[in-house]
């Protein structure tokens, strides 16, 4: 049998940091905090930019919805909640027209049928809102008096969803029926006990604001800076309504 010498090496100490390696990592520490600290100074900006995101989502699911049952679909944004002011300007759902036992649509020929809720729809974050001021029927051709259409839609819905609504329609084969309107998204603060009071840009967020153009196909882009929005928006003084 053949044998083998086992050698044990011995133990050595190995050199802990250095003073400058200390300095060094502590240095980096305190960086990479400051840089998160900053972040989160910006957190209106994440919130508008997670909004924008679930939006736009809003938009594709009722886009297909349409195509899928032949039927007339909207994305309804609420303007005044009967009982739930305070989600007013951010609780959006997706509905369809109102439709028979067959699953057609029950009155075609109306411009304003009824709608029925498609699903729970979403609650954008805390101090994010709908912008009723740049958000417009045609974007491409400047403002108008009244951004989009209102409805009295949803009248029949459980208590939470009763009230009126800005509404964006696609026909049945998703086509958006005001080809170019744009939804804009703003971070800011509202006066929750007067429902016609508009948000209001904050000190922290004068520029907070983004959005996307709905084009004929249902498709969306969104705006890259906020001079594309309005060439006002820059410029904004903090308690400007949006």
């Amino acid at each position: 049998m053949q044998s083998f010498d086992l050698k044990i090496q011995p133990w050595r100490a190995r050199p802990g940091f250095t003073l400058v390696e200390m300095i060094v990592v502590i240095a980096i520490i305190t960086v990479l905090a400051t840089a998160g600290m900053v972040g989160l100074g910006g957190t209106g900006g994440k919130s508008v930019t997670s909004a924008v995101a679930t939006t736009e989502s809003l938009f594709n699911e009722a886009r297909e919805l349409a195509v899928t049952k032949n039927l007339r679909t909207c994305v309804l944004i609420a303007k005044d909640l009967t009982n739930n002011s305070a989600e007013n300007l951010r609780r959006m759902v997706v509905a369809y027209e109102e439709t028979n036992v067959d699953g057609t649509a029950k009155d075609a020929n109306n411009a304003t049928p009824n709608w029925t809720l498609s699903s729970r729809g979403v609650t954008l974050p805390e101090q994010t809102f709908f912008s009723q001021v740049f958000s417009k029927t045609n974007h491409q051709t400047g403002p108008d008096p009244d951004p989009i259409a209102t409805t009295s839609a949803l009248t029949a819905a459980k208590a939470a969803y009763l009230g009126s609504y800005y509404i964006y329609v696609f026909n049945n084969q998703g086509i958006c029926s005001t080809a170019g309107t744009s939804v804009v998204i703003g971070s800011g603060s509202r006066n929750l006990k007067s429902t016609a009071d508009k948000p209001r840009v904050t000190s922290s967020g004068q520029r907070d604001l983004g959005g996307f153009v709905v084009w004929r196909n249902g498709q969306t882009s969104v705006f890259r800076n906020p001079s594309q929005i309005s060439s006002s928006i820059p410029s904004l003084a903090a308690g400007t309504q949006f």
